[in-house]
């Protein structure tokens, strides 16, 4: 049961071939076996799942199922849960008890779904490879020796290592897609305030989107039309219309312009990653879609105009951890100030201190305008480029990563070079467009991820370009590490 897809599933559902009880058990039986192989959880509530899971079957039972119903789903640990622990994989939050869901959660509850577990992330969701986590790396199911990327690592293994049929996940500038391409799964990042961050702990709030992860992008299309829609709590979310966006995965790709930035295609990027992504074009072009070279000329000045807006919302919203209303307060403060000081030395990990002393620095007096002003000029830049490439293309493409995966702390001592590891994913995030990544063949027996971007609530067409794809492709069947899944 676990090897099929979450389409595959809701038909074994509501055909009555299987129960969502059975099946809640087997991904339990699963996650809690292999977890501590992989560290993918944080937490694993068996519990409460068993009991959703019935109710799921009394909904198919009664015929007022919906396509989710009965289908076990793991959430990032950045959304809150009622009543279950949200760490956001930190020493701070560690004993905290989010008292409501998340919308994300409520919609997918709403939906009949399954919660198994909270998945293990970056802490604060600041990392691009799962090692800041304050439980310990999660490890990338096709090599345990590699990361399985981040911050949304742990959602992607556990889906990559058919733990669970899908997770969701947080996107800041990469963080649902580049963990995606590391293990070989379909993850996709929503246009910005498509998903309702309500309920979301906030990183940076001008970048951050919730997003579905799993194996296909018929999966994530069922798992966005759950997910998405208007929320009167969460000023950034769009009033608009959510589309049905399974209806386009089958209309043939003729007349689609596909766009190539030669930015994406230098010599930063690995050979063999390449030749696997000069494969799927020439197999998107056989399929009816139009290439063409485009320049996205401000891609190049991404990474810094990023981590300087990224750094500066993370410095803002993580003041409030003061160690006074809650989360990790240190033991016998001497006075107010050594309470403040120590709670937060104490209760965040170094690469979240780096960020937010980053961000202090740059929204400090005398240099708000020599960095926080002149990157989010650059961001406008960005987005203008993006704009321009869409009068002439419909779906832009690229690889998702520069690289496989890298081994365990390759990069730990070396910021920046991780942050490269961004280079092309960040770009959508700094102009709110909406990206997929999908898996496009292997390199040394690691899995490549292909990205894809469209305009502005063009998710319906970024998934037909996608699920065409795939239709003609088997790179998505392959389920990490044999011995995982026998």
């Amino acid at each position: 049961m676990y090897q099929h897809t979450l389409a595959e599933l809701s038909g074994l559902l509501h055909n009555k071939k299987i129960s969502s009880e059975e099946l809640t058990r087997t991904f339990i039986e699963r996650s809690e076996s292999f977890n501590k192989e992989l560290n993918c959880y944080i937490s694993i509530t068996s519990e409460l799942a068993m009991k959703q899971a019935r109710a799921a079957d009394r909904r198919i039972q009664s015929a007022t199922a919906g396509p989710l119903t009965g289908i076990p789903v793991a959430h990032k640990d950045i959304f809150c849960t009622r009543d279950i622990k949200t760490s956001c994989a930190s020493r701070m939050l560690d004993n905290f008890i989010a008292p409501y869901d998340a919308t994300v959660v409520e919609k997918l509850n709403a939906a009949g779904m399954v919660t198994l577990g909270k998945t293990n992330m970056d802490e604060f969701a600041m990392g691009s490879s799962n090692e800041t986590s304050f439980y310990g790396a999660t490890l990338n199911p096709w090599d345990k020796l590699r990361v399985p990327g981040g911050s949304s690592g742990g959602s992607a293994s556990a889906v990559a290592a058919r733990l669970i049929p899908a997770a969701t996940g947080t996107d800041t500038g990469g963080s649902i897609r580049q963990p995606a391409a590391f293990c070989g799964i379909t993850g996709l990042k929503p246009t910005y305030g498509r998903v309702s961050r309500y309920g979301m702990i906030a990183y940076a709030s001008s970048l951050d989107q919730g997003g579905p992860l799993a194996q296909t992008a018929e999966d994530t299309a069922l798992l966005l039309s759950a997910m998405a829609g208007f929320d009167a709590r969460d000023s950034t979310s769009v009033d608009r219309a959510v589309d049905d966006y399974t209806a386009e995965l089958n209309t043939p790709l003729d007349g689609v312009t596909i766009g190539l930035p030669k930015e994406y295609f230098s010599e930063k990027l690995d050979n063999q990653i390449g030749d696997k992504i000069a494969a799927a074009i020439k197999l998107l072009e056989r399929s009816g879609a139009r290439i063409r070279e485009i320049e996205l000329p401000s891609t190049q000045l991404s990474i810094p105009a990023y981590y300087v807006v990224a750094s500066a919302e993370c410095s803002s919203n993580l003041e409030r951890y003061d160690g006074v209303r809650y989360g990790y307060r240190c033991e016998q403060p001497g006075d107010l100030a050594d309470l403040y000081c120590r709670s937060r030395a104490e209760g965040f990990g170094r690469e979240v201190k780096r960020r937010i002393m980053i961000g202090t620095y740059v929204l400090s007096s005398g240099y708000y305008d020599a960095y926080y002003l002149k990157a989010q000029k650059v961001r406008r830049l960005i987005r203008d480029d993006f704009q321009n490439a869409f009068k002439d293309v419909d779906i832009i493409l690229g690889p998702t990563t520069p690289t496989t995966a890298f081994k365990l702390n390759e990069h730990m001592d070396n910021p920046v070079d991780m942050y490269l590891s961004d280079i092309f994913t960040v770009p959508a995030n700094l102009a709110g467009l909406p990206g997929i990544s999908i898996p496009a063949g292997f390199a040394d027996g690691l899995p490549v991820g292909m990205q894809l971007i469209a305009n502005y609530f063009q998710e319906a067409k970024l998934l037909n370009v996608a699920h065409q794809y795939q239709q003609q492709t088997e790179w998505h069947k392959h389920a990490a590490r044999e011995d995982l899944i026998s």
